[in-house]
């Protein structure tokens, strides 16, 4: 049997108390087992479902399927036809979030978009007049544009630039910001994936730091009386927790939403209303997330398509008035 890096050893420590808990977490990422996959229903759902799917959970939503051990949903037809996108279920839990949000809902902007299942969430949960999904990473785009497009996402636009770009050119414009952040991505190893140094303190304060910069930038983007989601696949508090108590200390007029349907996951490291997943739950392999509301009553400004339409590389906006 595997044994623990004394580096995961140290984090397991302090994310839990109990032993027993401890214990169960460190065996679920040093023998990693298999997750079932979920499914977003793009299009309307067949009467008789062409898949095994497991009795949902009480929040999830009407639109998404959690299949059953075995099923490979990316080999099915319906697939390449655009009537459903693969999602993990951690990122499910992540982004149920959302399903508290009030519609109607004009622009959700999508800060970390690649590879699209965040973006394709959302879209489907809020129906915004506007979705605009960036991704700072060349290489990635090619495949959120290809899932976008597949799925016929719509009113939709796709963007290529640093988060800062958009903090300066469209503040206070947006009803949603998501921001899926990079990170150690330490939950891949539940799913027997790699993440190189994903437990070093240097690469989680590193990931860290970057997260900060982003969710700043992307905070100055909410519209006042908007939401702004976090959210990670890593385990770390430096990435988490303490990034969202250095987001307060600075952004003081946003407060973080008790999501009742997710009570059970509260994270057990803080008295902020935040959530977390963990692979010894047997759901997926592990996620983090927080909603946040700007409290700020005024100065909300419509967005003026112009002034970000040159940066668009890829526009689905046919329903748009």
């Amino acid at each position: 049997m595997e044994k623990p890096s004394n580096l995961l050893l140290k984090l397991s420590r302090r994310l839990f108390t109990n032993i027993d808990e401890r214990e169960k977490f460190i065996q679920a990422l040093i023998n990693p087992q298999l997750f079932t996959s979920s499914i977003v229903w793009c299009q309307e759902k067949p009467e008789i479902s062409p898949f095994a799917v497991e009795n949902p959970i009480n929040w999830q939503p009407q639109f998404i399927d959690r299949l059953q051990l075995g099923e490979k949903p990316g080999q099915h037809s319906l697939h390449e036809k655009g009537y459903f996108y693969c999602l993990d279920f951690s990122s499910v839990f992540a982004a149920s979030t959302l399903l508290t949000i009030p519609q109607p809902v004009g622009l959700i902007f999508d800060m970390c978009a690649a590879p699209g299942g965040k973006s394709i969430f959302a879209c489907k949960a809020l129906q915004p007049n506007l979705l605009i999904s960036n991704e700072v990473i060349g290489k990635r785009l090619g495949m959120l544009i290809s899932n976008l497009k597949r799925c016929d996402i719509s009113p939709n636009a796709v963007v290529n630039r640093d988060s800062s770009i958009f903090a300066e050119m469209i503040p206070a414009s947006s009803n949603l910001v998501i921001v899926d952040a990079p990170c150690t991505g330490q939950s891949l190893l539940a799913k027997g994936e790699k993440a190189p140094g994903c437990f070093h303190p240097t690469v989680i304060n590193k990931s860290a730091n970057r997260q900060k910069r982003i969710i700043a930038n992307s905070a100055k983007l909410v519209a006042p009386q908007g939401y702004l989601a976090y959210m990670t696949c890593t385990y770390s508090p430096e990435e988490n927790e303490q990034v969202c108590d250095w987001l307060l200390e600075r952004f003081p007029h946003f407060q973080p939403m008790e999501i009742n349907h997710l009570a059970k996951y509260q994270s057990h490291l803080t008295t902020m209303p935040c959530y977390r997943m963990f692979p010894q739950d047997r759901l997926g392999a592990g996620a983090f997330t927080v909603l946040f509301k700007n409290t700020n009553e005024n100065g909300n400004e419509e967005i003026n398509l112009d002034t970000i339409g040159s940066l668009y590389i890829y526009q689905n906006i046919k329903k748009i008035n």
